[in-house]
């Protein structure tokens, strides 16, 4: 396998990219800053499920991976003669050993812990002496592997509420639901009929997937399945829509149920609890790594 190594401005970072997956037939790229780990190096990080606020670094290097030395040299032949490519440049050309990408891949995911009992594990690690509660769960097309700060925190909220609260759980709604990671959570902690919705077919079926790996059982569907009130709504988004959802939220939540909310940066508590005024009190729950768990409890109709 043959490693090509090209350096391109910002400007056409993305150009050149789609060039080489779509058109050059690269087997795969990655883009990386040039000047990482000098005085120039810059972040590029945007709020998780957003967009990031520039296309790509000042001077970034693109490594484009080939089957072999002549589809390489070829790709940056006709790449480099392209008028709009005048300034991307050929830093080198070099062969790679054959790797196994599978078992490469699968080691960037280990078991997660979010009580000291309760686990993340992927199907190919062995569970954790210490595990009581597993959550079987493989990166996947869908938002939610147990690695984020927000997930893991929600989870958390569930493990240790579920002693005093687990048998108030009758019905669940895990609304943006992703992997299926919160609803699978609740119902190993003792919820039951579970509403799990999302937007994306793709989350659906996902958590659809992941519910039966674990041995539980749930409704998945689109946001219009779910109905009703719920001692429990659970929502690991982020702030723009939690706000935009709050009415939608807070009409599905029953009198005396609780509401979990995620996907919250710290700066962002206040806008959420005016958002949610009308409804219910939020307060921070939880936080980690900047950001927050906020949750709330309906008062019960008098």
């Amino acid at each position: 396998m043959i490693e090509l190594l090209l350096l391109a401005p910002e400007d056409i970072v993305e150009t050149v990219s789609d060039a080489l997956s779509f058109e050059l037939d690269a087997l795969s790229v990655s883009v990386e800053d040039a000047d990482a780990d000098t005085s120039s190096e810059r972040a590029l990080f945007g709020e998780p499920g957003m967009p990031a606020p520039r296309p790509g670094w000042q001077r970034s290097v693109l490594r484009a991976l080939f089957q072999n030395e002549e589809e390489a040299t070829e790709a940056a032949t006709l790449l480099l003669a392209q008028d709009w490519a005048s300034d991307v440049h050929v830093q080198s050309m070099s062969r790679v050993e054959d790797q196994d990408w599978v078992r490469l891949t699968q080691s960037q995911f280990t078991p997660v812990d979010i009580t000291s009992t309760f686990w993340i594990v992927p199907s190919w690690h062995e569970t954790p002496a210490e595990a009581q509660t597993v959550i079987r769960l493989d990166p996947g097309l869908a938002f939610g592997t147990g690695t984020h700060p927000t997930t893991r925190m929600c989870l958390r909220w569930i493990a240790r509420q579920a002693d005093a609260l687990s048998a108030q759980w009758s019905r669940v709604l895990d609304y943006g639901c992703g992997s299926g990671i919160l609803a699978i959570g609740a119902a190993l902690h003792g919820g039951k009929n579970i509403d799990a919705v999302d937007i994306d077919p793709a989350a659906v079926e996902s958590s659809i997937a992941n519910a039966k790996a674990n041995g539980v059982e749930l409704r998945a569907g689109l946001p219009e399945a779910a109905s009703g009130e719920y001692p429990l709504v659970l929502a690991n988004i982020l702030a723009t829509p939690l706000k935009l959802l709050a009415p939608l939220l807070c009409g599905h939540l029953e009198g005396g149920g609780h509401l979990v909310l995620a996907g919250i940066l710290e700066r962002q508590a206040d806008e959420l609890k005016e958002a949610y005024a009308p409804w219910v009190q939020l307060e921070v729950s939880d936080s980690e790594d900047g950001w927050i768990l906020m949750t709330a409890r309906k008062a019960t109709a008098t």
